[in-house]
């Protein structure tokens, strides 16, 4: 993890009486004492330069314990950040009001007047906490007391002395005043086992991999390192006189890897304006779920959530922990006339990104992509009607608690039949015959759709009005089809 130059500013009657010195010391043989000087001061300037030419690490934070807190003085040259030994020990969201202290005991005071430690107690209504800390300042912190979604503060005032450090008042700010003209762009797979989980239904089964041979769910369920699974099995609403033979019900699973996508891109030529900024949420997607029965009419689509997931990744981004808030609610959702009666299954597999780009000529712009496909498992439709059905997953992305991107990620299974049809294909083709006096099909697709949200003038950007939508994005497939 690379840690910021110092940048020292050395006065010209420092520098002039520097060079002076020099020159009286240096004997004949040792060239141009201004050469010498000047040579070692361009060396210098360019090492600083290609220091600050070099893009920041951007990685999986390490445990939230052992997360550094970062802080950037004001007037720090680009407005740049450091690791430092204080943290956030509690945080009011309502007054704003933190608590700072030290993670580490601090030395003893001599008695020349040496500045004292974070948690000595500085006269109240001050501008400068004892231990550095000071008005001005920001500072960005991993999920702390009293902050679930990590800090992101500016110093406002530095109200006094508390039991555990200093008491500060603490105002929003925004990322640039942390990465000034610096780069950054890198992607981090969210650990699997870091998800909160709340089961919405009675049937739903959660399993996660690690390596070391970490596994969690049903005995048997096979999951891929580093990807989360949900299992779900439930009744839907039946077609008012539909036979028991067409109880309607949706099953299968939901497999996602998910990545949080970052970037920030300081523009060097104006030291503090934003150059490019990017937030999203990527991963692999598997799935294979069945539609059965015949699902009553509905002139609305019904949408039942069935598992909430929630994890606050930390992203190091050079000394910075950037926390990220990602939200996940899996759901599925049905429509249709009521009459048509199915038996469909697909497995579904590719690959999705959703999110925000920024740029100073376009401002935000979407980004939203797909690579699904799918195949048919087993395909049965009979009678005629439509009906369409999806097994997909609500996303959101944000930073420091607010949210910045809203994505539904909705692959859909769809059967429709005119005329008085029984068709089967694939497995279930094997065990009967297939008749039809009209034609029938069933399709798989996918819709990704969202939008970025105002809070993405975290990263310093101006603000805009509105939601803008990410725009719709839809593809289909035809899994079968058969005519009389």
């Amino acid at each position: 993890m690379r840690k910021w130059p110092a940048r020292a500013v050395v006065p010209a009657l420092a520098a002039s009486a520097l060079l002076l010195a020099s020159g009286c010391s240096a004997g004949p043989d040792q060239g141009s004492p201004s050469s010498a000087g000047r040579a070692r001061g361009a060396e210098a300037s360019d090492a600083a330069t290609a220091d600050a030419d070099r893009p920041l690490a951007v990685a999986a934070a390490p445990a939230a314990d052992a997360t550094p807190t970062a802080v950037a003085h004001s007037g720090a040259a680009g407005g740049r950040a450091h690791k430092t030994a204080l943290k956030v020990s509690s945080y009011d969201h309502k007054t704003r009001r933190a608590v700072i202290s030290r993670t580490t005991k601090p030395t003893s005071t001599p008695s020349t007047g040496t500045t004292p430690s974070a948690g000595s107690t500085p006269s109240a209504g001050g501008t400068t906490a004892p231990g550095g800390i000071a008005v001005g300042d920001v500072i960005a912190s991993a999920p702390a007391p009293g902050a679930p979604d990590g800090l992101l503060a500016k110093v406002t005032k530095v109200i006094g002395g508390a039991d555990d450090g200093t008491e500060v008042q603490t105002a929003p700010t925004t990322l640039d005043t942390l990465l000034g003209d610096g780069r950054a762009k890198g992607s981090v797979p969210v650990d699997p086992a870091s998800f909160d989980i709340d089961r919405l239904l009675p049937d739903v089964k959660i399993s996660w991999s690690r390596t070391g041979n970490i596994h969690s769910g049903p005995e048997g369920t096979k999951v891929p390192l580093g990807s989360l699974r949900v299992d779900v099995k439930a009744k839907v609403p039946t077609a008012e006189g539909a036979p028991v033979s067409a109880d309607a019900s949706m099953s299968g699973f939901v497999q996602v890897a998910p990545e949080v996508d970052f970037s920030y891109g300081g523009d060097a030529a104006q030291k503090s304006a934003l150059g490019s900024a990017y937030l999203g949420v990527s991963g692999d997607w598997t799935s294979q779920w069945a539609l059965k029965g015949r699902a009553a009419a509905a002139t609305k689509p019904l949408r039942v959530p069935f598992a909430k997931l929630h994890a606050d990744p930390v992203l190091q981004v050079g000394p910075i922990p950037v926390v990220v808030n990602l939200d996940l609610t899996c759901y599925f959702e049905i429509s249709g006339d009521g009459s048509v009666t199915v038996d469909i299954e697909q497995d579904l597999r590719g690959d999705f990104k959703a999110g925000g780009a920024y740029g100073p000529a376009k401002g935000w712009t979407p980004v939203n992509e797909s690579t699904m496909t799918g195949t048919p498992v087993r395909t049965s439709v009979t009678t005629a009607g439509k009906v369409r059905a999806a097994l997909g997953a609500q996303a959101s992305v944000g930073l420091y608690g607010t949210v910045g991107v809203t994505a539904d990620l909705a692959p859909y299974l769809r059967g429709e039949a005119g005329g008085s049809v029984k068709a089967t294909s694939g497995t279930a083709k094997a065990a009967g015959a297939s008749t039809a006096t009209a034609s029938w099909a069933a399709y798989g697709g996918v819709d990704l759709s969202g939008a970025l949200r105002i809070q993405l003038a975290v990263f310093g950007t101006p603000v805009f009005q509105r939601d803008i939508p990410l725009g719709a994005l839809h593809r289909e497939w035809k899994l079968a089809d058969g005519k009389a």
